[in-house]
């Protein structure tokens, strides 16, 4: 079937005209070898460094118990238990309680987080926030107001420290 009509007089410098696909006296079928066209494919595009990645939240009536990984940032303003590992921000809301190990970019505490910080670029501890647990972490802000209660160690870099002998534990704030 020819998508163009092809007129009796055509000259070699003159193109087709182009019929019309629909025909109100022509049924819509079509012979069964023939594939039908399909429009173009275009892929999902690759995130790119500058595009912000997308936000998940568990709201304050949820309670949920399992795993969070993947790409993007989390925001908890309920409770959760678990562990939770992103590639991207970790937000614990006010009121919000966290229960289980956490790997993130950065991770806001303005809630409860009961459990180990075992990675993170930055944490930010803020005056309604509480930590039970250790803290392994780039950089650390901590507000007035706020609570923690276990070991923190921040500001080294272990890809730089092959041997891990600068750790703050000891006596009296001494390293050993």
């Amino acid at each position: 079937m020819a998508l163009w009509k092809e007129s009796l007089k055509t000259s070699p410098n003159e193109t087709p005209e182009p019929t019309e696909l629909a025909r109100p006296d022509i049924p819509a079928t079509k012979p069964e070898a023939q594939t039908p066209v399909q429009p173009a494919f275009r892929p999902t595009p690759a995130p790119t460094p500058g595009k912000p990645k997308s936000e998940s939240l568990i709201a304050p009536d949820i309670t949920i118990e399992g795993k969070i990984e993947g790409e993007g940032h989390v925001r908890i303003a309920g409770k959760f238990k678990g562990d939770v590992d992103v590639r991207g921000d970790l937000t614990i809301e006010p009121g919000a309680r966290v229960t289980g190990s956490v790997r993130a970019e950065k991770v806001t505490i303005a809630g409860e987080l009961i459990g180990n910080i075992e990675s993170a670029a930055h944490v930010e501890l803020q005056q309604s926030g509480a930590l039970t647990g250790d803290l392994k972490a780039g950089s650390l802000s901590v507000a007035a107001g706020s609570r923690m209660r276990g070991q923190a160690e921040f500001g080294w870099d272990d890809g730089k420290d092959g041997n891990g002998a600068h750790k703050t534990s000891g006596h009296n704030g001494t390293a050993s």
